[in-house]
């Protein structure tokens, strides 16, 4: 096999091509044997000059198709002036347009929009209509639509003129005479059909369809689960306003376990590195905040059983296992209930049997770690501690006993908590690891204070 085949990297190639002295003719030429994600890596590897350089022999359609590929498009689109930025961000689809603008400041992307081509101008404005949790802020207007009532050859005919600006080609939109959405052709279908044959007998006219003003969260599962190369989104008229085409399915699926990731780990969004210290506090102070407040309440519980400590001090040293391992149940039930509760069409019998398993399985690995616990924690205090056997298995038995029944709540807690948030319309994400742990750190030293102090000294009366 060639070399050349072999090698996956060719920014380096790249660079070394752009800072020859070759004409502009024969750069062009060598550019367009690479595909623009390739030419986007090297692209800013370059220094502002060498990019200047670069701009006008790409030209505009091509350096909007480099800049869908870029992070942060918005600091090279700001290398060049108002007219040849707008020139790029019209050649771009409508919804990586608005994520580029959407990154200028406001007085900048008015300019922009100002001078833009009615067409670009339009769907740009109605894409950042929508909020951005709904699926019409994903859209894009980069598809094929043509009438149900034309013929094979006039069909074909149709998507020709229009992949001339549009090139998500695979799956052609149907409208009728009222301009409401039909259903939808694979391309293939359209090629190898006879042209005696009527465009109605390829159509599927069951095809499906988003909402521009659905929520996202709502409608990821279906997005995936059609595994289509793009999908209509309609208004409330039933006409095609846009699509979401499957790369869009892919970053809406990133964004929101990002999303997801970010609040279970306590933020109230994602963070990344471009961000300010003042942003990145504002995204950690509330959960801070409140779990402040929840570490306060479990404090001043702990300090009711100060009694309890004052007579049989050893306990304490077990106080952190019991809290740290109801904890970490309690994030493992709720990492699987946030999961299984993706799932929409989850009946109220199914969420009873995920609560049941749940608890049966903190039951088993407290059971399990019981043992253990009992085994290792009471050798520990017969004879690292020196206290008497009997004294030293009874203590064991007890701390045991109150990490199983810890591990048993936690489970259902955080089995129970995002079920709550999410019967009552709250991101079922925002029962964050750290709130879920708080919550269980106040359960498991209630079940382990109150056992020591029920059974050690109310039943046994140890001193």
């Amino acid at each position: 096999m060639d070399e050349k085949l072999k090698e996956q990297n060719y920014v380096e190639e790249l660079i070394e091509i752009i800072r020859s002295t070759k004409s502009n003719e024969e750069l062009r030429d060598k550019l367009s044997d690479y595909h623009e994600n390739d030419i986007a890596d090297a692209f800013v590897r370059l220094d502002e000059e060498e990019r200047k350089r670069l701009y006008p022999i790409l030209g505009a359609e091509q350096v909007a198709e480099i800049f869908t590929y870029i992070d942060d498009p918005d600091l090279y689109l700001n290398e060049l002036d108002l007219d040849k930025a707008a020139r790029v961000i019209s050649y771009m689809d409508s919804d990586d347009a608005v994520d580029v603008l959407d990154e200028l400041d406001d007085s900048k992307q008015a300019q922009l929009v100002e001078l833009l081509d009615e067409e670009s101008s339009h769907d740009i404005k109605m894409i950042q209509s929508y909020e951005d949790d709904e699926i019409g802020s994903k859209m894009t207007t980069n598809f094929i639509v043509i009438k149900n009532d034309l013929t094979i050859r006039q069909a074909m005919r149709e998507l020709i003129r229009q992949a001339g600006e549009n090139d998500n080609i695979l799956t052609v939109y149907v409208t009728d005479e009222a301009g409401k959405f039909y259903g939808a052709i694979d391309l293939k279908d359209l090629i190898i059909a006879r042209e005696n044959n009527a465009l109605e007998d390829i159509i599927s006219t069951s095809y499906p369809y988003l909402r521009d003003h659905e929520q996202i969260s709502e409608c990821i599962e279906r997005m995936k689960d059609y595994a289509e190369d793009s999908i209509p989104v309609l208004d409330e008229n039933d006409e095609i306003l846009g699509v979401i085409t499957s790369q869009d399915i892919v970053e809406v699926v990133d964004d929101e376990m990002g999303d997801d990731y970010a609040k279970l780990a306590g933020l109230t969004a994602e963070e990344d590195l471009q961000e300010t210290l003042v942003e990145s506090m504002k995204k950690r102070l509330p959960w801070l905040i409140i779990l402040l407040v929840l570490g306060m309440g479990v404090s001043s519980v702990v300090g009711i059983f100060e009694t309890v400590v004052a007579v049989i001090p050893i306990v304490m040293c077990f106080q952190s296992l019991i809290l740290d391992m109801a904890g970490n149940v309690g994030t493992q039930s709720l990492a699987v209930t946030i999961r299984v509760l993706v799932d929409e069409n989850l009946t109220s019998k199914q969420k009873r049997h995920l609560v049941g398993k749940e608890m049966r399985v903190g039951f088993m690995n407290g059971l399990f770690l019981g043992i253990l616990a009992f085994s290792f924690i009471g050798l520990y205090v017969w004879l690292l501690k020196n206290n008497p056997v009997s004294h030293a298995f009874i203590i064991s038995g007890c701390v045991g006993l109150a990490l199983m029944i810890a591990m048993v709540i936690s489970s259902l807690v955080g089995t129970l908590i995002p079920m709550l948030f999410h019967k009552i319309k709250i991101d079922p994400a925002v029962a964050s690891g750290p709130l879920i742990t708080t919550i269980n750190d106040l359960v498991a030293v209630v079940t382990y204070y109150g056992l020591v102090w029920l059974l050690l000294i109310d039943v046994l009366h140890f001193a």
